[in-house]
């Protein structure tokens, strides 16, 4: 697709939404991102709610896009958009479009990168562009290893002092045969 046409169907998804509410939802690369689907249409059964998304590339491992009944945005979309100083920054029109940012599942992995201040890819991007001002709620989903890992804590601590809301995580079996450890998934859609 040509830049030009990136730009027009980037301008005529994110002008076409229809709800009161814009939600974004961020899902990184934890096996919670199976859930995906699940939590986009319970939000969608919000009265009034949009719904865009913001995959990174190790989330895509998870879940099939066809499952997911909204526009879903990449790394690529960010990187094929611009191509002049004219053009649209994508990560900037995403944050300008939402109300509300929900980052579920969060891994260990983006959840260290946001804590740094670090944005090498379209999700932190926009997390780092965004306006405080504005709800950002995010649900921790990695192995209990890795959330009883003294840095952990450390991290949640930094997103609660930008003022980013955590969504407590639960135990439960994990995929890998564990017991207890965080996942996003109950926290924000109900089974």
């Amino acid at each position: 697709m040509q830049s030009d046409d990136l730009v027009t169907s980037l301008k005529t998804d994110l002008s076409k939404s229809c709800g009161t509410v814009r939600v974004l939802v961020g899902v990184t690369g934890s096996v919670a991102a199976l859930k995906l689907p699940v939590l986009v249409s319970a939000l969608l059964q919000l009265p009034g709610v949009d719904v865009r998304v913001i995959t990174t590339e190790h989330a895509k491992h998870f879940y099939n896009p066809s499952d997911v009944s909204v526009k879903i945005y990449t790394d690529k979309d960010e990187w094929e958009l611009w191509t002049d100083r004219s053009d649209p920054v994508l990560h900037i029109e995403l944050r300008r479009w939402a109300d509300l940012l929900i980052i579920a599942p969060l891994d260990a992995n983006t959840l260290g990168k946001i804590a740094s201040g670090i944005c090498d890819n379209l999700l932190t991007c926009v997390v780092r562009a965004w306006d405080t001002s504005r709800p950002l709620l995010f649900c921790p989903a990695m192995n209990t290893a890795m959330w009883m890992h003294p840095i952990t804590a450390q991290q949640v601590s930094r997103l609660k002092e930008f003022g980013y809301v955590e969504i407590p995580c639960i135990s439960k079996k994990l995929v890998c045969g564990d017991e207890g450890g965080p996942t996003a998934g109950k926290n924000v859609t109900a089974e």
